[in-house]
């Protein structure tokens, strides 16, 4: 389905989804157009769903994450994944093997912000607990 050429040009959306048709082709050496036909293909097909905005680092950097496990009652997975969807707090949302059941990737701008948030998810119908690791750092991010 993808072949090395899609792979990497891929990769380079994946630093800089802005990056110009130019400078890609620049990068992967090859004609301007072949990159262009390219990104219009991998979008039709449906490959590239989209776009995103990433945060300068020095904003992102001040903003405080959590990995929060939720474990759902039974039955109320339908209804707890569509609340926690409407949390803007909520960068990701993982269903997991184990003990838990969810895991929940949660971004505030402070402390009591992050803790509102967490507290949010706990108080939902059909939440029956929830535990949190506050991210310290990240080493790096793809």
């Amino acid at each position: 389905m993808l072949d090395a050429t899609d792979r990497a040009l891929i990769a380079l959306l994946r630093e800089n989804a802005r990056i110009g048709h130019a400078e890609a082709a620049r990068r992967l050496r090859l004609s301007r157009t072949t990159v262009q036909a390219r990104v219009e293909s991998l979008e039709r097909r449906g490959v590239i769903a989209g776009y995103t905005l990433r945060l300068a680092e020095e904003v992102a950097s001040r903003m405080v994450r959590a990995h929060v496990t939720i474990v759902v009652a039974p039955k109320a997975s339908g209804g707890v994944v569509s609340a926690l969807q409407r949390m803007p707090e909520l960068r990701a949302l993982h269903s997991v093997a184990g003990v838990f059941d969810l895991l929940a990737v949660v971004e505030a701008e402070d402390v009591p912000s992050l803790d509102a948030a967490i507290d949010k998810i706990g108080a939902l119908e059909g939440v029956e607990r929830t535990q949190s690791s506050i991210i310290l750092s990240t080493k790096f991010e793809r």
